[in-house]
């Protein structure tokens, strides 16, 4: 039997992988500037992408990359990694279980952003789920009762 919706899957092994980032990431900043940490994390991410796409063959498709498929990678790449600048910064002043929901408001802020940018149409029911997310993350992040 194929699995139908593979996006799923890879939805899932991406969350369960940017779980560990905020894990991994206050480990580290707590003993080395946020801004090194960024960086060091940002060169074993090129090294590890760069390993994966020889070994799948991307190289092979670069030729193709160009015009606006190539600046709206670019502008992905400088957005993520100003992310990561600001999520490092906040790791090193708050615990994960603080920063972590706020980072995740960017789920409902980009759906927002593809309604608007990109023409999207979420049901009413995905509104429902978006406004929980929302909430959820706003009550995750509320302050433990001294």
């Amino acid at each position: 039997m194929e699995f139908k919706q593979i996006w799923l899957l890879y939805a899932f092994l991406s969350a369960l992988a940017a779980s560990f980032v905020g894990i991994f990431g206050r480990i580290g900043v707590t003993k080395i500037d946020d801004n090194l940490g960024t960086t060091v994390r940002s060169i074993a991410m090129t090294v590890m992408l760069l390993i994966f796409c020889t070994v799948v063959g991307g190289w092979d498709k670069l030729a193709q990359v160009r015009g606006r498929p190539l600046l709206a990678i670019i502008l992905s790449g400088a957005a993520g990694a100003t992310s990561w600048i600001f999520y490092f910064k906040a790791l090193r002043v708050a615990e994960v279980s603080k920063v972590a929901p706020i980072d995740k408001l960017s789920m409902p802020l980009g759906i927002v952003l593809a309604v608007i940018l990109l023409h999207e149409r979420p049901s009413l029911l995905n509104w429902t789920g978006i406004l929980l997310i929302a909430g959820g993350a706003y009550l995750a992040a509320w302050p433990r009762p001294s």
